[in-house]
């Protein structure tokens, strides 16, 4: 079934990234019919996965324009932290959120939202590793597998992917 024909994704990607939050999400959208667009800090460079998976980036962050694309998801691991320190990343991040389009997020992803400065109010979930990070953001933190808060979607590691990913399909296709 294509719910998401015609509906474009923004991911992003560094070394260190959780292999199956970037992959499973990824397969998922575009079996959904979504093109997802894989962007790193360089275009076409393999980026290697925690687990030793490669990516490679279909476009360089520098060059994203945000008004093109419907939603971001983005994926946990260690690459969240060099990812947030890119201005490009956080204002794309930030210009997304702005114009209510969803923003979600995996595992420690939430340090991408929490340095763009986006999470004040929100409910969400996350990796309980940086709990404490998300509530000094001003965000209400939840254990659960996912938390949907307006245009926010938030899990806390792979094994909840499977409700990230419905999560994610059941609000896009809306």
């Amino acid at each position: 079934m294509q719910i998401l024909a015609g509906k474009r994704v923004l991911m992003f990607v560094d070394d260190v990234y959780e292999d199956l939050e970037l992959w499973y999400p990824k397969l998922r959208l575009e079996e959904a019919g979504a093109e997802v667009v894989v962007a790193g800090p360089d275009k076409g460079r393999t980026y290697a996965g925690k687990h030793g998976y490669p990516c490679v980036a279909d476009a360089a962050i520098a060059d994203m324009d945000h008004t093109t694309f419907h939603m971001l998801v983005l994926a946990g691991g260690f690459a969240p932290d060099k990812l947030r320190r890119d201005p490009k990343v956080l204002e794309i991040t930030r210009a997304m959120h702005e114009d209510g389009k969803l923003i979600a997020h995996i595992c420690h992803a939430g340090w991408i939202p929490i340095s763009a400065k986006i999470m004040k109010g929100y409910r969400c979930t996350s990796t309980p590793g940086i709990k404490d990070d998300l509530e000094n953001a001003g965000a209400i933190w939840e254990d659960k597998p996912v938390v949907v808060d307006r245009n926010q979607i938030s899990s806390r590691r792979p094994s909840d992917l499977p409700d990230f990913c419905r999560a994610i399909l059941d609000y896009a296709s809306k």
